[in-house]
């Protein structure tokens, strides 16, 4: 056999390995030119198990090189199933030749025989969100990268994926956490990139509080002198309510409380009218009233006791002082 060939096949396979593992140069440089080299090594092996003189053709296109590449490894994966390597470079060259669910498929496989491998871990994740319609990390996706960094923290990739993994759930508050933790490790370009998905992640955990509802009426109620709370049932509710002076039954603002509570000042605003559509500041006349009801209904009865009605106009200072007969 030529000995050229193996040798020419080492040294594709280190080109290739150059483009697929440039990510990793930032994890070390001995790691990565380590990495390399191991690339270029089992392509030469590769290349003594299944190669042939005249698979190499410098005239051929690089794609279809791929192509029989990939189903060369194919077939020295059916004969050695167990190569954890041979299943991560088949999930590398599917990805190159654009079929992601392949890539997904081969990168399964390889992590099921090598679940410790940080990386490896973090590929088949990106692959198998690769292969998902809608781009997403799916269950079996976010636990491999969060496993990914049980068996190295510092890995800057899984970190990163796995934030997305994170945010894509609304789990913000998470994803702020793992890229927290990322930013004193990146260079100044990566570090402002990531604080900024960072604040973009804090501003969805922390929406904007909604303005509190402004009291628009203070309305003080009296029950009568002599009034004994023990005569009336465990039921009772005292209703305060403010209704359209035009005469419909319908409030535009209640409140309700326990008989145990009076004498009260009681607040009626937007945020107590029964329908949102129709709030109190949208009337510039009510009438207002408080209602002792034995029911602890809304709907008055005969033997419930009611105050006077009293007629405001909006907006309105001071105290509305309502006396229960």
């Amino acid at each position: 056999m030529n000995v050229l060939l193996p040798l020419l096949a080492a040294a594709m396979a280190a080109l290739v390995a150059l483009a697929v593992l440039w990510p990793l140069r930032r994890q070390g440089r001995i790691r990565f030119l380590g990495a390399v080299a191991t690339v270029a090594v089992a392509g030469a092996c590769l290349y003594l198990l299944v190669g042939h003189p005249q698979a190499v053709q410098p005239a051929r296109p690089a794609l279809a090189d791929l192509r029989e590449g990939v189903q060369a490894l194919q077939q020295a994966l059916q004969r050695d199933p167990q190569r954890a390597d041979g299943w991560a470079l088949l999930g590398r060259s599917q990805t190159a030749l654009g079929d992601a669910p392949a890539a997904a498929a081969a990168f399964a496989r390889a992590v099921a025989l090598a679940p410790d491998e940080p990386d490896l871990l973090v590929e088949a994740a990106e692959a198998r969100a690769q292969a998902d319609p809608g781009k997403r990390f799916d269950d079996q996706a976010l636990a491999w990268l969060q496993h990914a960094r049980q068996v190295q923290p510092a890995a800057e990739r899984a970190g990163w994926l796995l934030g997305i993994a994170l945010r894509q759930r609304g789990r913000n508050a998470e994803a702020v956490e793992v890229w927290s933790a990322l930013l004193p490790q990146l260079d100044p370009a990566a570090a402002r990139a990531l604080q900024a998905q960072i604040q973009i992640a804090q501003q969805a955990t922390s929406p904007t509080p909604q303005p509190q509802a402004q009291a628009l009426l203070q309305v003080r109620v009296r029950l009568p002198d002599g009034f004994e709370p023990a005569r009336w049932p465990a039921t009772t509710q005292v209703f305060v309510l403010a209704r359209a002076a035009n005469g419909s039954p319908m409030p535009v603002a209640v409140k309700r409380m326990p008989l145990q509570a009076l004498p009260a000042i009681v607040t009626l605003g937007d945020g107590d009218s029964p329908m949102p559509t129709a709030p109190l500041s949208r009337h510039t006349r009510v009438e207002v009233l408080a209602r002792l009801s034995r029911s602890g209904t809304a709907t008055r009865s005969e033997d419930d006791l009611q105050s006077v009605v009293v007629p405001v106009e909006l907006p309105h200072a001071g105290v509305i002082d309502l006396q229960l007969p």
